[in-house]
């Protein structure tokens, strides 16, 4: 295991191995993410045998049944790991990649150009596709990457990590370009959180408390991925019917992820043909529903919604609904209670479509679709190193193009500044 003093030889290693890795060409690159995506199939007993060590000790803690299912790994899981690994293979490299070309009229020529940010470090929690996830798109970027997972989901980590590196290796993956701290000490935590002049970039996902914790003690710069308080608005000029597809799904498909639907907001002009039988269906599938009072008013078995339902991410099979009465008041609501990931609006009218895309600045604004397609292989990114709630870098779900910058390449045939 890991110690607090070997953190800063982990770190310069890796920095070296950055090096290495950015200038590794694409054919390489795609062979090493075809060999890790075609090991984990491989290696999938193992990977589900290990995972299973720490489902159990969740269970054994009484952890949500939310936290359960995002913890667990089963066949169709892996497969959709390794399906990913090699779609981002198959995604055009972003490295040198020419963003904008100038042409002075001194003659110079500017060309910027996508390069990889260095070394990312990477601290999550429960979701261990997380550490497959990133490990192929830091990759792919030629990126370093030292990741350090939560205690909850430790051996399934480990596992993924030995079974994609051992392949890797074989491919010629640069030494050091992807570390797993096995140790889930904070102490260890802490030690990397200032090693800046060797981590270039740190991603925190997981739970609000420790986003905040990492934002608060990093020298690092920080990309935040905040909790997703994710709404869906049924306007007066919804197809109803559209609507309840979409709120089912947004809330009950997978209601422990952060692309989950938290609150619904109804309009009151349809409130009354609307609630009634969409609440029934929630309710059918094990959701508890708080709503405000004239939600109460309509439906049966409804708790009280409190002031800070509103600001809750449940990741849970609970839902806040609330009756607004017209688009202001939903579009207010949003910006006053939500987190800036993803809000969604059902409505026919094109007019009041194209406001909510206007007002509601989320990192992802719907129109008729559920929240739930925010999503890094949903876009087509073949994966996503996290969502970002942030405006500065990169917004929504991170995939390669988010995990270069660029530098400027300037060509002269002489020429000097008067």
């Amino acid at each position: 295991m890991m110690k607090k003093k070997d953190v800063e030889a982990v770190c310069r290693k890796a920095k070296e191995a950055s090096r290495a890795l950015a200038i590794i060409d694409e054919k390489a690159k795609n062979r090493i993410l075809f060999s890790m995506s075609k090991a984990l199939i491989k290696n999938m007993a193992y990977i589900i045998r290990e995972n299973a060590k720490d489902v159990a000790s969740a269970r054994k803690k009484k952890l949500k049944s939310a936290f359960i299912d995002r913890l667990e790994l089963d066949p169709s899981r892996i497969k959709a790991m390794a399906a990913s690994l090699a779609d981002i293979a198959r995604l055009k490299d972003p490295v040198g990649a020419c963003i904008e070309k100038i042409v002075r009229p001194n003659g110079l020529l500017i060309k910027k150009v996508r390069v990889p940010i260095g070394v990312i470090l990477m601290i999550y929690e429960s979701r261990p596709n997380v550490t497959s996830d990133c490990i192929g798109l830091c990759i792919k970027s030629g990126n370093a990457s030292i990741l350090r997972g939560g205690s909850e989901s430790i051996n399934s980590n480990i596992a993924i990590f030995k079974t994609l590196t051992r392949a890797a290796s074989k491919k010629g993956l640069p030494t050091s370009a992807v570390t797993m701290i096995d140790n889930t000490d904070r102490a260890i935590m802490d030690t990397l959180l200032v090693q800046d002049s060797m981590i270039d970039l740190v991603m925190p996902r997981g739970g609000e408390s420790l986003i905040r914790y990492v934002n608060e003690n990093s020298r690092i710069p920080v990309i935040k991925h905040y909790k997703g308080v994710c709404h869906v608005y049924v306007d007066k000029a919804a197809d109803l019917k559209m609507a309840g597809a979409i709120c089912f799904n947004a809330k009950v498909q997978r209601p422990g992820v952060c692309n989950a639907m938290e609150t619904m907001l109804v309009h009151r002009s349809v409130a009354k043909k609307f609630l009634p039988g969409m609440i029934r269906s929630f309710q059918d599938a094990g959701v508890e529903i708080r709503g405000d009072k004239g939600v109460k008013r309509i439906a049966k078995n409804v708790s009280n919604a409190t002031e800070k339902d509103w600001y809750t991410e449940y990741l849970d099979l609970i839902l806040s609904v609330r009756i607004v009465k017209n688009a202001d008041e939903a579009i207010a609501h949003i910006m006053k209670y939500g987190s800036y990931h993803s809000d969604t609006i059902v409505t026919k009218d094109k007019s009041a479509a194209a406001r909510f895309l206007k007002e509601v600045d989320s990192a992802c604004v719907y129109v008729n679709a559920s929240t739930r397609f925010t999503d890094g292989c949903e876009f087509g990114k073949g994966a996503e190193i996290g969502i970002s709630t942030d405006k500065i870098h990169a917004r929504g779900p991170m995939g390669i193009e988010e995990l270069t910058s660029y530098k400027y390449m300037v060509f002269g045939s002489g020429q000097i500044r008067k």
